[in-house]
């Protein structure tokens, strides 16, 4: 069994607060015996609108968040406790509209990008009150899943947020051998009380994988507007919380609280990849999908 955090923090629009934050975090689970911390999207800002987050975004190789969260995991690895991270960031897009990405990165214990990943399904909704949420306004959608990959908390597969509910998604992740899914996230309050559970045990029991919820928490420093387009004028942006880690039976093995929700947080559990295997073994389900019916994942 090996030992890893899911956080929560709520990011503003400050890159390097919030970089201290992701970085307090990652010392918080290395003492505590973690082998890696997966932090939410957009853990290095929250923007106002797509204006300022395309003013905001920067290469993660000079971005102030990331160098410090990069600082933080090589200083413990110095100190013995080495520790991977899996955190959601925005870069820059070569994208004729000006959008950004919206990327998941895994940085390995030597502090290094070794895996990225861009959001392929993007949150664009209407609401009742005639405005709407663009997620596609602001962001260009990645255009490929990667392959999962190995790790010391077993093999990881990626995925972002809005991601969460397309299910083929996650099952093509499996059929390639996953076994633990990160969906770093920024449920809105309305589609968290709903779907938030709901989505990442059913994601669980779906793959028969570990599936770790980071999340954005709290009410979030960004000014005047949060990217809603329409005449009625923006709400402040709140996003639900509540990171979770739920394993491959969909049973829910940590939360984080909402007492005091807004402020940075984590949340740990064991990954048992016996228990896993026990899983799959007494429930074949990859033996039994009617691929002749409904072709491969």
């Amino acid at each position: 069994m090996v030992l890893i955090a899911a956080g929560q923090m709520c990011s503003g629009a400050d890159l390097a607060i919030n970089g201290r934050a992701a970085a307090r975090l990652a010392e918080k689970a290395a003492h505590m015996g973690c082998k890696a911390l997966f932090l939410p999207e957009a853990a290095d800002y929250v923007a106002r609108n797509a204006t300022h987050s395309k003013s905001l975004c920067m290469p993660s190789e000079s971005s102030p968040f990331v160098l410090t969260l990069q600082s933080k995991i090589r200083e413990l690895k110095a100190l013995g406790r080495p520790l991977c991270v899996c955190v959601g960031v925005h870069e820059p897009a070569n994208d004729a509209r000006g959008r950004v990405k919206n990327t998941l990165l895994w940085l390995n214990s030597h502090g290094d990008i070794a895996q990225r990943y861009q959001k392929l399904h993007l949150f664009d909704v209407a609401l009742e009150d005639g405005r709407s949420l663009r997620e596609s306004d602001s962001v260009q959608p990645g255009a490929n899943l990667i392959p999962p990959f190995n790790s010391p908390v077993g093999k990881v597969g990626l995925a972002i947020c809005y991601d969460i509910r397309f299910p083929e998604l996650s099952l093509r992740l499996r059929a390639l051998g996953a076994q633990l899914l990160a969906f770093p996230s920024a449920f809105t309050m309305r589609t968290g009380a709903a779907h938030w559970e709901l989505l990442g045990r059913a994601r669980a029991v779906d793959t028969q994988c570990y599936v770790v919820m980071a999340a954005q928490a709290g009410r979030h420093g960004t000014g005047e507007s949060v990217g809603l387009t329409g005449e009625a004028p923006a709400l402040p942006r709140e996003s639900y919380g509540h990171a979770m880690i739920v394993d491959p039976w969909g049973s829910i093995l940590a939360q984080c609280s909402d007492v005091g929700r807004g402020t940075e947080d984590i949340c740990i559990a064991d990954i048992d990849l016996d228990r896993l295997d026990t899983v799959r073994r007494d429930m074949p389900l990859w033996e039994q999908r009617r691929s002749d019916v409904f072709g491969n994942c």
